[in-house]
């Protein structure tokens, strides 16, 4: 495989590596806790788009049987006067939905979250007057020490 075949194939997982890596840095680069709290988010989005598109397939389709999609339950007459069972079910046929339903509740888990950590983060501000972190910091020593 060439690289450009390696970088173009996989487009879709440079662009969530990149996205962690951006979600990464503002987390463990930034003091301000507002900008933490985004990159939290952007790496948390970075995720669930990869766990998304693990869960994707070409030419696949929803996993909902239908009564003549199961084997023995419908009989096919043919004008010969034979009769032939319904085509055995095939797992590839069909897409997984369970990582797709695993990231709704992960983007629910993910948005409660953020909404709690904002609340947070604005008890702070309110008691400490700023949302930067090295200056909290300074605070709480100079109220304990």
């Amino acid at each position: 495989m060439e690289f450009t075949d390696l970088l173009i194939g996989r487009f879709n997982y440079w662009i969530y590596i990149i996205l962690m890596m951006i979600g990464l840095y503002a987390m463990i680069a930034k003091n301000n806790l507002v900008k933490k709290l985004i990159g939290m988010s952007i790496f948390q989005t970075a995720i669930i788009l990869f766990f998304v598109s693990t869960g994707v397939k070409r030419d696949a389709t929803i996993p909902i049987l239908r009564h003549d999609d199961i084997p023995g339950q419908h009989v096919v007459e043919h004008p010969s006067g034979g009769a032939t069972h319904s085509p055995a079910i095939r797992a590839n046929d069909y897409t997984n939905p369970l990582p797709h339903v695993l990231m709704l509740t992960a983007i629910v888990v993910g948005v409660s979250t953020l909404g709690v950590s904002l609340g947070v983060v604005q008890k702070i501000y309110g008691h400490y007057g700023t949302v930067e972190e090295n200056e909290i910091l300074e605070k709480i020593k100079s109220d304990h020490g």
